[in-house]
């Protein structure tokens, strides 16, 4: 009996330092760990937060390249009948989004989803304005009613979608 105790007398301080020696050790590696998940952060945020920029940048360009404004003046040599000048303004319009679809994953999906539905709208808008136009009618004509139809507009999809995107930008930056 009296060499358990005194095993005892051993093993409880012997048990409480190791503990102890647990407790430190285990705060140190987690407060490493802590420090390298900083630096890979901060290492991927010095990669991505210029990629990030860029492509609000681009989107912020998509959308003023497919505003009816620049795009008729953009396209429009005077030349053109209606249905070749709708043509290609859609193909236009198509090539950009194209071209920009990739800088989605750069933004949230709700002013994606604003990006994608101010295109789609201008699609819409494009091919209304082409409606019940006469075979002899112009591009001329056809910019004309575009632009009727995006004044008779309560709100344009266009600029609520851009600013959308600088909204983003500025909660990001």
């Amino acid at each position: 009996m009296e060499i358990l105790i005194e095993f005892g007398k051993i093993l409880l301080p012997a048990g409480a330092v190791l503990y102890a020696m647990y407790l430190v050790v285990k705060s140190f590696l987690d407060k490493e760990f802590e420090k390298q998940a900083l630096v890979v952060r901060g290492k991927s945020i010095e990669t991505v937060l210029p990629n990030r920029l860029h492509a609000y940048e681009r989107i912020c360009l998509f959308l003023e390249r497919i505003s009816p404004n620049n795009l008729v003046v953009r396209l429009n040599n005077g030349d053109y009948t209606a249905r070749e000048f709708q043509h290609i303004m859609l193909k236009e319009v198509r090539e950009e989004y194209n071209h920009n679809v990739s800088q989605q994953v750069y933004m949230s999906d709700e002013v994606w989803g604003l990006v994608k539905t101010a295109k789609e709208e201008l699609i819409v808008s494009i091919n209304e304005s082409a409606i019940g136009l006469d075979e002899k009618a112009t591009g001329i004509d056809l910019s004309k009613r575009l632009f009727d139809i995006a004044m008779a507009r309560e709100f344009d999809p266009i600029q609520k979608a851009l600013a959308a995107v600088k909204a983003e930008i500025r909660t990001t930056f």
